[in-house]
């Protein structure tokens, strides 16, 4: 049993922490990502440059002709170029697929949020009508107070004019009493 509950919490820990990957690890690895494609880039237009130079370049007969070696430096060049365009292809891919999955991820957070201030409402919505409830038993528990207090005034009034009801023919026997003796 223990180790069911040790390989669950390891599983959700490890399960959390691969899913909560903050934004500002995404946008560094995309700002990377740019980098390198701009790097790229910036390498294919001197690869380029280093091919143009070398078509104008003719070191055969009297500087008229291109050698062998002539073209085939042009030839390398033009090797690299392709690897480098390549790897540009490559390096951009991985850059819209980071941006893909930034998207999904932001709407993902998005519709987690949505979902929350829903149920938010909903809570504040339920808070709200119970409220009201309470409020209106409240009212008529005070209604209901205000009516037995005028019972008890009624009662109390009804009491004291039995008690003095009681003691006016208290003293009117005692008052007949004396006057016999």
């Amino acid at each position: 049993m223990k180790n069911l509950l040790f390989a669950l919490l390891i599983l959700f820990t490890t399960t959390t922490s691969l899913l909560a990957q903050s934004p500002l690890d995404n946008s560094t690895s995309f700002e990377d990502q740019r980098k390198r494609v701009n790097n790229l880039l910036n390498a294919r237009n001197q690869k380029f440059g280093e091919y143009d130079v070398s078509l104008q370049q003719k070191t055969g007969i009297f500087g008229l002709f291109k050698s062998k070696n002539d073209m085939q430096k042009s030839i390398d060049i033009l090797k690299q170029i392709v690897v480098t365009d390549n790897n540009i292809f490559i390096e951009t891919r991985k850059l819209l697929d980071l941006k893909d999955s930034e998207k999904e991820r932001y709407e993902q957070l998005a519709n987690e949020y949505d979902q929350q201030v829903t149920a938010y409402m909903k809570t504040i919505s339920k808070l709200q009508a119970e409220n009201d409830k309470l409020k209106d038993k409240i009212k008529s528990l005070e209604e209901e107070d205000l009516n037995s207090s005028k019972y008890i005034y009624v009662f109390i009034l009804i009491i004291v004019a039995l008690i003095l009801g009681l003691l006016y023919q208290y003293k009117q026997l005692k008052s007949k009493n004396v006057t016999k003796v």
